[in-house]
């Protein structure tokens, strides 16, 4: 997949109102062990890249500096009408940053209230002296709405849409 092709799947309103609204994403990644994982963890989109951020002593810090290919779903809908998902494949890239990035506490804002966040913010700057920022560069993307009927093209066939 091109440069162009990601960014058009990236841009897509329905890819970018799951960027910029969802709270959560699945992250899948190989552990140390060599063994695949997949975790839920928040995220922000900085409108290229997705970024999370954790404890510098995580232990998927380590397995993503060892191996950085991850695959990422972001997906809401209980229905078939209402599925969307954004499907990414990507290369992670680890630093290891003094205090809280800002990443975290945008991330973190979008599933808080502002009364909560004050407190929030506080007790993670408490907490962390310094945190992982593990930033995903896309190499894939792909963005299905299937009540839309923007979905895989096997699907695509077998219900008959063209």
């Amino acid at each position: 997949m091109d440069a162009q092709q990601i960014t058009d799947e990236l841009e897509h309103p329905g890819a970018r109102s799951l960027l910029d609204s969802a709270t959560l994403l699945r992250l899948a990644y190989n552990g140390s062990d060599g063994l695949p994982r997949v975790i839920p963890i928040g995220f922000y989109w900085n409108g290229s890249r997705v970024v999370v951020c954790t404890a510098a002593t995580a232990p998927k810090v380590e397995a993503l500096s060892a191996r950085p290919n991850v695959a990422i779903t972001i997906d809401v809908g209980d229905t078939p009408a209402e599925a969307k998902a954004l499907l990414v494949r990507g290369v992670a890239g680890v630093d290891i940053v003094d205090g809280v990035p800002d990443e975290y506490l945008a991330a973190s804002r979008k599933a808080l209230g502002a009364d909560q966040f004050t407190d929030f913010e506080r007790q993670v700057r408490s907490l962390y002296d310094r945190m992982a920022r593990i930033s995903v560069e896309p190499t894939w993307a792909r963005f299905y709405d299937f009540g839309a009927g923007r979905m895989p093209s096997f699907l695509t066939k077998l219900v008959g849409r063209a």
